[in-house]
């Protein structure tokens, strides 16, 4: 079936997947038409139509009521995409949203409800979900003799994204953005512990503020207690040396196996298991094993592998009729972990989640 497609946000994430939504319509990947682009700014919303072809549109609105779009990209600053998500939602469409969902869980749980109750298709942007390192590590920790999973130690390390390349001034403001690192960076993190690691069962961590933004923390220290008795730490910091590699280093301890990554999407996997020597599985491989998991042809996706993947398997799914993945009960599970999280700072001792 074709798929009609309309973004909300012609920002700096909206230009990544608007960049990958070209792809898969310029490689005749799938079954897509790109329709329309939207953004407040009439001059932005003009420069990606100019490059993609696709009509320019102003208002919101006029995107998710058009008879001619069946799935909308919700590429706005946090604090407007409940609205958004309960209209398209309303009129039948379906739904990318970027992570987070929402500036708080309440709002998530009504957008969730709105969605299963519409029964359209809705993803979310929780991109490390796609991560061929991720993914590979995964399956590299299905290995029964590796013994107990014991922790996780998670480091993210991002400079503070009002300013570099991400240049996002609205994540200083509370009003819009909802709370800082934790929320708006580190839900990617809370879900990838989530898919390591299993349920969470208690969590506690504190949360600070150096830069001043009043409600906008920079530095987060959780520790997560899952179901299956291995616990995490993670330390999520927004920092402002812009010349410092903002990237995630995590380490994963079994009884009998240690996993080293000191990157989040594309890299080496360190190892070492039982008494054996420790060993690198090189970039490449880690990419040639990923693509071979999902069945992808190395050449056909040659350059796609970030955002542009990510697009490609939602879009996939719509033009089979099929439920995309991460969904919104997935974002779920992440937000109601950082609110635990959130409420264990301000409570000052752990959360059990319910």
């Amino acid at each position: 079936m074709t798929v009609r497609v309309g973004l909300i946000g012609c920002g700096f994430i909206g230009r990544f997947h608007s960049a990958a939504i070209r792809a898969v319509v310029s490689r005749q990947l799938l079954d897509v038409e790109y329709v329309a682009v939207c953004d407040e700014n009439a001059d932005r919303a003009r420069s990606f139509a100019r490059i993609t072809g696709a009509e320019a549109i102003t208002d919101a609105a006029e995107v998710i009521d058009s008879p001619d779009i069946d799935a909308v990209y919700i590429c706005v600053p946090t604090a407007d995409h409940k609205e958004l998500v309960l209209r398209a939602a309303d009129r039948g469409k379906h739904i990318f949203c970027e992570k987070p969902l929402a500036t708080n869980l309440g709002d998530v749980e009504e957008m969730v409800a709105a969605v299963d109750a519409a029964n359209v298709r809705a993803a979310v942007g929780l991109v490390l979900r796609h991560s061929p390192i991720l993914t590979v590590l995964h399956e590299l920790m299905q290995d029964a003799t590796l013994g107990r999973l014991m922790t996780v130690v998670f480091r993210d390390d991002q400079f503070f994204p009002i300013t570099g390349q991400y240049a996002s001034d609205w994540r200083k403001d509370v009003a819009v953005a909802g709370a800082g690192t934790l929320l708006e960076h580190s839900i990617h993190d809370i879900d990838v512990l989530h898919w390591l690691a299993g349920p969470v069962r208690s969590v506690s961590g504190t949360t600070r503020n150096f830069a001043g933004h009043e409600g906008i923390e920079d530095l987060v220290v959780a520790s997560l207690d899952f179901e299956s008795g291995a616990q995490a730490s993670l330390t999520s910091i927004w920092h402002s040396v812009i010349g410092r590699p903002s990237t995630r280093l995590i380490e994963v301890f079994f009884e009998k196996g240690l996993f080293h990554l000191d990157h989040d999407y594309l890299g080496p996997i360190h190892l070492q298991k039982h008494a054996l020597s420790a060993e690198t599985i090189p970039e490449e491989e880690v990419q040639r094993r990923y693509l071979q998991m999902l069945g992808l042809d190395a050449a056909e996706f040659e350059g796609m592998l970030r955002y542009s993947l990510e697009d490609y398997l939602f879009l996939k799914a719509l033009t089979e009729d099929r439920a995309p993945f991460p969904d919104f009960h997935t974002a779920l599970e992440a937000h109601r972990v950082v609110d635990a999280i959130y409420r264990s700072g301000e409570a000052g001792g752990p959360v059990v989640l319910l």
